[in-house]
């Protein structure tokens, strides 16, 4: 996911995805753990994501503040 798509997003959709996220990357863990992950690049793709909406919406946090 790109940073420009995250943020055209408002702040309630990105704690949505953000959510959304973490719950993937909890399955992704427990499928890694359980030797079912094929795809293990998948977890840090997950991780950079989830990063990435976190900076977002600490953008669009500071952005209302300077207003």
């Amino acid at each position: 996911m790109k940073a420009a798509e995250l943020r055209e997003m408002t702040i309630e959709e990105l704690k949505k995805k953000e959510q959304e996220l973490r719950k993937e990357l909890f399955n992704l863990r427990f499928q890694h753990a359980t030797h079912q992950l094929e795809n293990t690049a998948r977890i840090k793709l997950v991780r950079r994501d989830i990063a990435r909406v976190n900076t977002v919406i600490r953008e669009k946090q500071l952005e209302g503040a300077e207003v």
